[in-house]
C-alpha cells in the first residue's frame, strides 16, 4: 500500500511535471505517438473495411490477414524493423499501426454488415447510388460499431506505445525502465498508472462519441429502423 501512495505522490509532485523527464512532456509524446499511429491505421483500415462491408468481397482473406497481424509480437517486430531502418519514430508508428488496423477494419465491415439488408434494398429502390447508400445509409447506421473498433484500437495502441521507451524514444513508458534500473518502483508504478489513466480517459471520450453517434433506433435495439421510410418512398415512387 505504501508503494501505491508513493506512486501517486510521484504523479502529483510538481517537481515531476515539467522538464525533459517530466510527466507532461512525456504525456504529450505518448499522445503524439498514439495519435499518429491511429491516423495511419485509420487511413488503411477504414476504407478497406467500408469496401468489404459494402461489397461483401474479400472478407475471408482480410479476416485471415487481420488474425495473423494480431499474432505478431509487437516488440519483436519493432526490433526487426529497426535492424533495417535504424532508430526513429516511423518504425514505432508502423508497428503500432499494424496493431491498430485489425480492430478498426473489423469495426468498419461489421458496422456495415449490421445494417438491415432490407433497408439497403429500399434505398436502391428509391434511386440512391451506391455512394449515397454508403454515406447516407450504411455508415450512419453502422457508425456505433465503427467507433467501437476505433475504441479497441486506441486502447491497444496507447497501452503498447510504452515500447517507445525501449527504442530511444520517450513517452509515459519511459518511466518503467528508468524506475526498474534505478530501483525506484514508485516511479515504475506511476508510469503504469499514467498509461492506464490515459487509456481510460480516451476510451471514455470515445464511448461518449459512440453514444452520441448511435442512431436512436439502434440505441433502442431496433435494427434497420429507417426501413419503413425507404419502403414508403419506394412505394410512392412506383405508384
Amino acid at each position: 500500500m505504501n508503494l501505491l501512495f508513493d506512486a501517486f505522490a510521484f504523479i502529483f509532485d510538481p517537481a515531476n511535471l515539467h522538464g525533459p523527464r517530466g510527466i507532461l512532456p512525456r504525456l504529450g509524446d505518448h499522445v503524439f505517438y498514439s495519435g499518429l499511429s491511429l491516423l495511419v491505421a485509420m487511413a488503411i483500415g477504414l476504407p478497406l473495411g467500408l469496401l468489404i462491408g459494402h461489397t461483401g468481397k474479400g472478407r475471408n482473406i482480410v479476416i485471415a490477414l487481420s488474425g495473423a497481424a494480431r499474432a505478431l509480437p509487437t516488440l519483436g517486430l519493432l526490433y526487426f524493423i529497426i535492424l533495417f531502418t535504424g532508430l526513429g519514430l516511423w518504425p514505432l508508428v508502423f508497428v503500432l499501426a499494424i496493431l491498430a488496423v485489425p480492430p478498426i477494419l473489423a469495426g468498419a465491415y461489421s458496422g456495415l454488415e449490421s445494417v438491415n439488408r432490407q433497408t439497403i434494398d429500399a434505398a436502391r429502390a428509391v434511386g440512391m447510388t451506391e455512394w449515397q447508400i454508403l454515406w447516407k445509409v450504411e455508415i450512419p447506421l453502422g457508425l456505433h460499431l465503427i467507433i467501437g473498433g476505433l475504441r479497441s484500437a486506441a486502447l491497444q495502441v496507447i497501452a503498447t506505445a510504452t515500447i517507445a521507451a525501449y527504442v530511444g524514444l520517450t513517452g509515459l513508458g519511459r518511466f518503467l525502465p528508468e524506475g526498474i534500473v534505478g530501483r525506484d518502483y514508485a516511479m515504475t508504478l506511476a508510469g503504469a498508472i499514467l498509461v492506464a489513466g490515459l487509456a481510460l480517459i480516451v476510451d471514455g471520450a470515445l464511448a461518449l462519441v459512440q453514444h452520441i453517434a448511435t442512431p436512436r433506433g439502434v440505441s433502442r435495439g431496433v435494427r434497420g429502423s429507417s426501413t419503413p421510410v425507404f419502403r414508403r418512398r419506394a412505394v410512392e415512387r412506383t405508384t
